[in-house]
């Protein structure tokens, strides 16, 4: 899997240029092979049907996921990260659920899925920022496991947009497409990150 751009045209532009490289291979490049089956995301108004990939040197196949969802989730990636944001704010998870128009065993079980590892996917964002940016701030403690992590994402979001900009080749960089593509829109899935990352910076504080 693959994330890339939410305009479909763009992304046929980027697979017949050679643009997207293969993750399974050093020097593999994508080329157009089919697509995914059509869903229906709630969060987003029209299904959405993936484009596929194949490597022109490996031979690997994958699925070129939009930067609007996450691996694997029938709820847009802005849905879910509306959820993560309210937690992070204090709601309960049956208030959020109410006010998201989502059953409430599903916001629970996001919850507790990235409360689990909160401190190893805030590791992995400020892992992001260190690397994207200069003279990084590393966010304060907020006092809740899941407030740490959209501080985080957010310094990752900073660290990016004072780099490269607030346009990318995925799009507006915004905090959840932040949150996607730097998990490879795996962000709420079994065995990520693989790895506990260290910031190699020093913690500054208010």
């Amino acid at each position: 899997m693959v994330t890339v751009e939410v305009d479909p045209v763009r992304v046929e532009s980027r697979l017949a240029a050679g643009e997207l490289r293969c993750p399974s291979c050093p020097d593999g490049v994508l080329a157009g092979w089919g697509f995914a089956r059509s869903r229906r995301v709630m969060g987003l108004a029209d299904p959405v049907r993936p484009r596929r990939s194949r490597c022109r040197g490996c031979a690997v196949t994958h699925v070129l996921l939009p930067v609007s969802l996450l691996l694997r989730r029938a709820y847009s990636a802005e849905l879910i990260w509306a959820v993560l944001k309210a937690k992070a704010a204090g709601e309960g998870h049956r208030r959020i659920a109410t006010a998201v128009g989502i059953p409430g065993c599903t916001v629970r079980r996001w919850l507790r899925v990235l409360g689990r590892r909160a401190e190893a996917v805030r590791q992995w964002f400020l892992s992001v920022a260190v690397s994207a940016g200069v003279d990084v701030s590393i966010p304060a403690a907020t006092g809740t496991p899941l407030g740490d992590v959209v501080a985080a994402v957010g310094a990752a979001r900073s660290a990016v947009v004072s780099r490269f900009g607030v346009g990318l080749a995925l799009g507006a960089v915004t905090a959840v497409a932040v949150a996607v593509a730097c998990s490879g829109a795996r962000l709420l899935s079994p065995g990520w990150p693989t790895v506990r990352c260290s910031t190699g910076a020093t913690p500054f504080g208010p």
